[in-house]
């Protein structure tokens, strides 16, 4: 059984939500950082994934600027860092500098990839979407990389950025 409800409330119900961080570098060469949580796969052949982002971040001027960005998966022990990249502008912060995170240089873009991530996918920007306050900023994979090493990936998994990995039972 249901019952109608206000859109507030109900949308209360979708944690945990999967987190990623997304980075693409600005025009000075500088990579940029964003923590979201609304991403998700929209094509398998061939391969992309899209993301969301608030019109007015710094993040829509360094997707649009290179032209491609990175999507990380973060792991659990990435929590602070996440919240850092999500919680602050790189329009007046070097997130990286404030908060370093292991990178390296990705393989097929201008990018990098975060070493501690469970995985990161390389993407080339192929369209952006403007809906409502948001633009979404679809990408064709051209590269990912997963950890050699066993981790769990965060997600949030309650109101007001709490932030967690979540057991999975199949």
């Amino acid at each position: 059984m249901q019952k109608q409800c206000d859109y507030r409330e109900a949308v209360k119900t979708k944690y945990p939500e999967q987190v990623v961080v997304a980075i693409a570098k600005d025009e000075g060469g500088r990579p940029n950082p964003v923590t979201l949580g609304w991403t998700m796969i929209v094509s398998g052949h061939p391969p992309m994934m899209a993301v969301a982002v608030a019109r007015g971040h710094y993040s829509v001027e360094t997707i649009s600027h290179s032209k491609c960005f990175t999507i990380a998966f973060p792991s659990e022990h990435m929590a602070e860092a996440a919240l850092f990249y999500g919680s602050n502008s790189g329009r007046n912060v070097d997130k990286f500098a404030q908060m370093p995170s292991q990178m390296t240089d990705a393989q097929k873009i201008d990018s990098v990839i975060l070493q501690d991530a469970v995985a990161n996918f390389e993407c080339t920007l192929e369209s952006e979407l403007e809906v409502g306050d948001h633009i979404i900023f679809v990408g064709k994979v051209v590269a990912s990389h997963v950890s050699t090493e066993p981790k769990k990936r965060l997600y949030t998994v309650g109101p007001n950025h709490q932030l967690g990995s979540v057991d999975a039972s199949y």
